[in-house]
């Protein structure tokens, strides 16, 4: 049976958390649209190509919705992004209502305007890292713990208002309800974070701040037409996207540049001349998870070849298409002087990535600053030896650094 017609099994064995599996480039030469069981059992069809992965996100005929959600293909047992989202005959208008209502809030200018208080906090995670480093009897600190996992935590609870003092109860629960490895445990989980975000959407009505949780509330008691439940779910999924993604793109980040030591040698000469370039090639390279983006055909299309029936899941290879050789020359391989700057990594067309320019910010303070302040900077363990979370957007448990 050929590529093309056999069904293949999600995930793919990968040789180590920064290398896909091979077999995406026979997929993408052979096979670019083809039929795959998803982690969760269902039937799905991926797309590893850079052409149609790009044409699909920007296709208004595929959406996070369903017409049958209770038949829909379910991508993993994670309690988000798992499977169908939103009612299928209003999605369109609850996008648009859902980019109007946040396009202020992660502005480039109100993202630069934040820019302070994130070097403040990456500033501080640095030096506790240095401090730990310190007291370590073998000089190892665990980047990840230290400041891949807290400082996004920190910035998009910040900016949609969430106290400072719940953090670490929110960081917990988004952990738990995107591990797809823990069953009912991540629906618990999501139920819990459900209802937290409830009740601080009913403190915000009646004691709003600046902030866009704030917003949202005061948006929704303004608009009948609003679901309330809808927007208790844009408000986790903002908590969660707002920072899970980041997270793993400083993990990954940060483990591209020190396997390449030549280029973290060159970011370290020149960190602002070279850092906004390092951050597209690892928003290129680094695209989170083994699996993809989940979407629903809203009407039969053909793709490549392959018709797509209304109602077929379908799941969008970033990691793939990033790496598509018809695109990008040596396209394995880190390089930020690369000329080619066109990447997926922030999605495209209508569902472009609204928190793009945060998560730039973010990315280019981090990397900035480590290679100011700790250009000796080094891998304390292996590739083969660090464990990949078992979460919808992988990266690494930690990341042991010293200098």
């Amino acid at each position: 049976m050929s590529v093309a017609t056999e069904r293949q099994q999600l995930p793919f064995p990968r040789p180590n958390v920064l290398d896909l599996a091979p077999f995406y480039d026979v997929l993408r030469r052979e096979a670019p649209v083809t039929p795959v069981t998803t982690p969760a059992g269902d039937p799905a069809w991926l797309v590893t190509r850079f052409e149609e992965v790009r044409d699909l996100l920007g296709d208004r005929r595929f959406g996070r919705s369903h017409p049958e959600p209770e038949r829909a293909s379910r991508l993993t047992s994670a309690a988000v992004l798992d499977g169908p989202t939103g009612n299928y005959e209003t999605e369109e208008a609850d996008h648009t209502r859902m980019r109007r209502l946040l396009t202020p809030a992660f502005s480039a200018k109100r993202m630069r305007m934040l820019s302070d208080h994130v070097q403040h906090l990456v500033d501080r995670c640095v030096d506790e890292l240095i401090a730990g480093h310190a007291a370590s009897p073998d000089r190892v600190v665990d980047l990840q713990s230290g400041l891949a996992f807290p400082l996004p935590v920190a910035v998009i609870c910040k900016l949609l208002g969430v106290p400072e003092s719940d953090r670490e109860r929110f960081a917990s629960l988004s952990e738990r309800m995107a591990d797809y490895a823990i069953g009912d445990a991540a629906h618990q989980a999501r139920d819990e974070f459900n209802e937290y975000m409830t009740a601080l959407a009913e403190t915000k009505r009646a004691r709003p701040g600046e902030d866009v949780i704030s917003d949202l509330v005061q948006a929704q008691s303004a608009d009948a037409d609003y679901d309330y439940a809808d927007m208790i779910r844009l408000c986790v999924g903002l908590l969660f996207a707002g920072h899970e993604t980041t997270v793993n793109r400083i993990g990954l980040g940060t483990l591209f540049l020190l396997t390449r030591l030549d280029q973290w040698e060159a970011l370290t000469a020149d960190p602002d001349g070279r850092v906004n370039a390092t951050v597209e090639e690892i928003m290129r390279l680094g695209a989170p998870g083994d699996l993809g983006l989940l979407r629903y055909a809203h009407t039969d299309v053909d793709i490549a070849g392959v018709t797509i029936r209304r109602g077929d899941a379908v799941v969008l290879s970033i990691n793939s298409a990033n790496r598509d050789a018809s695109v990008y020359r040596d396209a394995e391989t880190f390089d930020p002087d690369r000329s080619e700057r066109t990447h997926l990594g922030f999605g495209h067309g209508v569902h472009f990535c609204i928190g793009a320019s945060l998560a730039r910010v973010e990315l280019r303070i981090v990397f900035a600053t480590l290679a100011r302040r700790l250009p000796g900077l080094r891998l304390a363990k292996g590739l083969d030896e660090l464990e990949v979370r078992t979460t919808l957007t992988g990266g690494v448990t930690e990341l042991p650094v010293t200098w």
